[in-house]
Order: structure tokens, then sequence, then C-alpha cells
């Protein structure tokens, strides 16, 4: 089995509240991060620790998206809408109020975005006409999370009442995923589109065979607490999740194994629940989002037996 060295290279400091956004940046050194105190921070991995202040909003950000066609920055905030920033000039090109609800996640493909919100709406918005073209309603529990297929004209939707809804371009429901005995905060394709990997509140990470009609081929009892969120390494091979158990696990995307736990009394980890990851293009360094209000960087080298 692959053994894997951790090290701890910084920990970013700045928000006021706890972190729960992560989004790519214009460049493999470059992040986003949104945070309950408004604030959204660009960060540069060559000097991390040198943020930037993108925006500040009144409501808590749970999402933000890198609109890498546009060279826009969209933000959720919560019980507003959608703030829409130009990277150029940092200045706020235009805000829509979209819902009363929470914004959960944001993603970008092509001229729409996909947002899902505490109603149970996804709603699927036109970046260049600047206008909602779809309010997708299947459930009165939240849509939590979104992941679009890199290949087929599909995305995953995973919501508050259990299930993950699978829907086309033209947005009908075309397969409904049942497994979770909870909350399902996190839906990811894995960057080959062969595997929709799936965790939430019940602790159990799931991955759905998408060649095979979506059957489950792994169901995994992989944290103690909730499963937050999951990202995939560049080269296909790994995957990391994190937890409010405030661990964060590796695991071989090959073989579902797990491969290493980063804590806070091995690694100097987090001491409260981590939000979200990002395993950056930039030197494959990974990025840990936490309630405790600081972003974590993270190095990790693959040693072979």
């Amino acid at each position: 089995m692959t053994k894997i060295q951790v090290s701890k290279i910084n920990a970013l400091t700045g928000h006021n509240d706890c972190v729960y956004a992560l989004s790519r940046g214009r460049a493999a050194n470059l992040f986003f991060s949104g945070a309950g105190d408004g604030m959204v921070v660009e960060w540069d991995l060559t000097q991390p620790k040198d943020g930037k202040l993108i925006a500040k909003v009144p409501q808590s950000v749970y999402a933000v998206c890198y609109d890498q066609a546009r060279g826009q920055l969209l933000i959720g905030e919560n019980y507003q809408g959608l703030h829409v920033i130009d990277l150029q000039t940092n200045r706020e090109l235009y805000a829509v109020q979209l819902t009363d609800a929470a914004i959960f996640d944001i993603q970008v493909k092509g001229d729409l975005a996909w947002i899902a919100t505490g109603d149970g709406v996804v709603i699927v918005f036109d970046l260049v006409r600047q206008g909602i073209i779809k309010h997708i309603k299947s459930s009165d529990k939240s849509a939590r999370t979104i992941s679009i297929h890199p290949d087929l004209e599909q995305f995953a939707v995973g919501y508050s009442d259990h299930l993950i809804r699978i829907f086309d371009f033209d947005y009908q429901l075309i397969q409904t995923l049942q497994g979770h005995t909870n909350s399902v905060f996190t839906v990811k394709y894995s960057p080959d589109g062969s595997y929709l990997l799936s965790a939430g509140r019940d602790a159990h990470l799931k991955a759905w065979n998408v060649v095979q009609a979506y059957v489950l081929q792994e169901d995994i009892i992989a944290h103690m607490y909730a499963i937050n969120h999951i990202d995939f390494s560049a080269d296909m091979k790994y995957f990391v999740t994190c937890s409010m158990d405030k661990s964060i696990k590796v695991w071989d995307l090959q073989s579902f194994k797990l491969l290493k736990v980063i804590d806070k009394a091995r690694h100097a980890g987090h001491g409260t629940s981590i939000n979200k990851l990002l395993w950056s293009d930039f030197d494959s360094l990974i990025v840990s989002a936490s309630d405790d209000r600081t972003l974590s960087i993270w190095d990790l080298s693959f040693i072979p037996d």
C-alpha cells in the first residue's frame, strides 16, 4: 500500500467566522474562500499569508464559484442572492435577488450556473442574459450539493431528503439514487466521469458506477460524523474527504481503500468541523476550510511500497 507523508505548510487566518466555501481561482496557485462573516478572500499559494479581500456581503457565504470563461466570481449570499464580481477590477458587475433561502452550492458550465438552495430548488441562471431560465423543484427539503458530469449532459443533486437526483440538460429527472439515510451534503463526479461519489450526515461514503447506470458499487462507513465534502487529485488516483469529526481522509480511487488520516493529534489539524476541501493543481497542495475560522494548506508525499 502507498505510504503518505503529510506536512502542514500554513494555517491561514483572516476570516472572523466559520469558513464554508472554497473555489479554484484564475491561476493554479490562486483560490477563493467564503465564510460566515460575509467575506470572500482570494489567496495565493505562493504567498499564502497575504489574502486579498474580494467582496464583503451582509449575510454568510456558503458558496463561491469561479467562472473561468468570463473571468468572474460568483458569490451566493444566503437569504439574498447571487453577486457577480469582475476579477479584473474587483468590482461587482451585478447582483440578483434569487431566493430568500440559503444558497448551498454554485456550479458553472458554459453560459449557465446551477444554484442549490435551502428551499429545495435548483435555479438555472443564464450568465450571458443575466436572468433565471429554470427553477427545478423536486423536493421540499434543501438542495445541498451539485455536480455536473464532465462529458455527459447530466448533473447530480444531493438533497436533505436523503436522495440524489440525476437530471439531464433539458432539466428532466432521469434517475433517483436511494441509499443514504440522512442529508446528502456532497456529490462529486470523478474527473473521468466513471463514478459519482456521495456523502453526508450519515457518515457513509458511496460510489455509484455511472457507466453501469449508477449502480451502487461501494458503501463505506468513512467517518465518525457527517462528511461535508469530497475532492479529487489532478492525476485521478486519489480523493479526499472531510468531516465534522475534524479529520481529513485520503483514499485510493481505484480500490477505495483508506490511505491516510489527517487530524489534530497527529498533524496539528483543525480542532472543529472541516467544511470544504480543495485539491489544488499547484504542487498538488490540499486546502481545508473549517469552523475554526482558518484554512490549512497540506503537502502530501506519496511513497510507493
